[in-house]
């Protein structure tokens, strides 16, 4: 059942959180899950009828005018910040949808399985592995992987999120990262394909084309599902930005939905604030 004190939304099991996305499937409607930022960003992308929402710390900075990417950097406590938006701007206004809480795996500072029980008391219905090293490449994700604050971190906190029966849905970058989050027990594997395009801080050049992002993401896929064929799997990220978008991965991979964050709550601003502050300066005095 939804919380047992409330008797309405979150926190919600493991158990129902997977079956509340089976039924968006038996119904032939693509899973969608939106990243929130803010109180209002989450309270009206319910209203809209997404089916999970995300907080991280990337969304704080998205809504305060910065890339994306700045979740990644050293510019505040990731794990704080996702803490601190659930429990005094999203989690008090959304009513009924699951919101899920990204978590800072590779965080030395803290014992993962202790910030976990903490996410677990605060109510909310589930972990991301956010920020994720799985979309940090090169020089520096050697560095990382060879110090001890690698990738395999992540997928640590998902065998005990697995133990603690909570629900996980995880961003990879290559298929390998999806057998490993695939073996310890994830329930939603996200193929992570780069930071979305568009907008005003979105990226332009550094990003794969359509076709690229389609074939990553069914090799994402087909390495999950050798492991367990019972789990969700979604898109998210580099040129997949619209609806238009979304659409045409829907049909050439094999995925059940799309994960927005820039392409929700970033982009849906830009636009409308836009475009709202343009109708009212087209007015004249007498």
């Amino acid at each position: 059942m939804p919380n047992p004190w409330t008797g309405k939304g979150n926190p919600y099991t493991r158990q129902e959180v997977r079956d509340r996305l089976k039924e968006t499937l038996a119904q032939k409607k693509a899973i969608i899950a939106a990243g929130a930022g803010t109180g209002i960003s989450a309270k009206f992308i319910e209203k809209g009828g997404a089916d999970l929402l995300i907080i991280y710390n990337s969304g704080r900075f998205r809504m305060s005018g910065h890339g994306s990417t700045a979740g990644l950097m050293a510019y505040g406590d990731a794990n704080a910040v996702a803490m601190e938006i659930g429990e005094f701007e999203v989690l008090p206004v959304v009513e009924e949808i699951p919101v899920i809480c990204g978590v800072h795996g590779s965080d030395p500072r803290r014992r993962i399985w202790h910030h976990l029980l903490k996410v677990k008391e605060m109510g909310f219905s589930g972990i991301n592995n956010f920020p994720t090293h799985s979309i940090v490449d090169g020089h520096f994700r050697q560095v990382l992987e060879e110090t001890g604050m690698g990738f395999e971190k992540e997928v640590e906190m998902v065998r005990i999120a697995d133990k603690m029966d909570l629900f996980s849905i995880v961003y990879v970058a290559t298929a390998e990262e999806a057998r490993q989050m695939a073996e310890a027990g994830a329930d939603a594997i996200i193929s992570h394909v780069g930071t979305t395009v568009g907008g005003s801080i979105g990226v332009t050049g550094a990003s794969c084309s359509m076709d690229e992002a389609v074939v990553r993401t069914n090799e994402i896929v087909a390495a999950a599902k050798a492991v367990n064929p019972d789990l969700f799997f979604l898109a998210h990220g580099g040129p997949i930005n619209t609806p238009e978008d979304v659409r045409e991965v829907l049909q050439k991979a094999d995925v059940h939905g799309f994960v927005g964050a820039s392409s929700l709550e970033r982009m849906g601003v830009e636009e409308s604030l836009t475009n709202l502050t343009r109708e009212f300066k087209k007015l004249t005095v007498k």
